[in-house]
């Protein structure tokens, strides 16, 4: 079965297993989409909240969506760049963290989004941005389905991943200099595209949720110390099958 991570009994153990999965993808030739899906994965299971997402800025000095727990989160972070409003865009913009413990108190603050949020079951949003000294890169979106506010305790841990993402980013573009930081996020930018293809061929081949075929495209991948873009690439241009990934992630044709 896929590598999906399960939660752990403890806050302490759930910590560590967050900040483990996180040094796992930041050693040797690592994908910056499989980071920032590490990211929220972790932090949705380690602040036991709804859903996770991240936009990060583009080389037009615009934004674009590279991870998300899920399709809700990820399509309330599409309606953030439609609409040029809500929390993690105000984040990205002024490097600042946006804490709402009820988005309904704050319809005036972002009109279009917080009726779509609100539709969408999330109805609190804490967003931290991805931010080394004064450099912004991009924010983390976390949201709840309760009108509650996170712990601070929460809320350093989820900024402490952020903080360590950051780091991975910007410390590739450190070890290749001629590469800069607008031309890395744009090829993850493709990746991503990429990797949905390759994950809507693999749920459509063995009937499988979206998020099932992203584990078994990852899983599938680290057996073989492929990256993921690599596997993604690989599926969506036909150099392997879909059969072949699934048959890997003990996936059978009747599911």
């Amino acid at each position: 079965m896929p590598d999906t991570p399960q939660p752990n009994p403890t806050g302490e153990s759930r910590l560590l297993d967050a900040f483990a999965q996180m040094a796992d993808v930041l050693v040797d030739d690592y994908d910056t989409a499989d980071v920032l899906h590490v990211l929220v994965t972790q932090c949705v299971l380690l602040l036991d909240t709804a859903a996770a997402g991240i936009l990060m800025a583009d080389q037009h000095g615009g934004m674009q969506m590279l991870a998300s727990s899920n399709e809700q989160a990820a399509t309330l972070e599409l309606y953030q760049l439609q609409a040029h409003e809500g929390p993690c865009w105000d984040t990205v913009r002024c490097g600042e963290p946006v804490f709402v413990a009820d988005l309904g108190t704050t319809a005036d603050r972002w009109p279009r989004f917080v009726p779509r949020a609100l539709a969408a079951g999330f109805v609190s949003v804490h967003t931290i941005p991805l931010r080394l000294r004064q450099e912004v890169i991009g924010a983390l979106n976390i949201f709840g389905r309760e009108p509650k506010a996170l712990s601070e305790r929460d809320i350093q841990a989820a900024t402490a991943l952020a903080d360590i993402a950051t780091i991975g980013i910007l410390q590739e573009r450190a070890i290749g200099r001629s590469v800069e930081l607008t031309d890395q996020l744009q090829r993850a930018l493709v990746n991503r595209v990429t990797i949905e293809q390759a994950k809507g061929i693999l749920a459509q081949a063995g009937n499988l949720d979206m998020n099932q075929a992203f584990q078994a495209l990852r899983a599938y991948g680290r057996r073989r110390s492929t990256r993921l873009t690599d596997v993604a690439y690989q599926l969506t241009t036909g150099a392997i099958w879909p059969d072949t990934i699934l048959t890997d992630n003990n996936y059978s044709d009747s599911q």
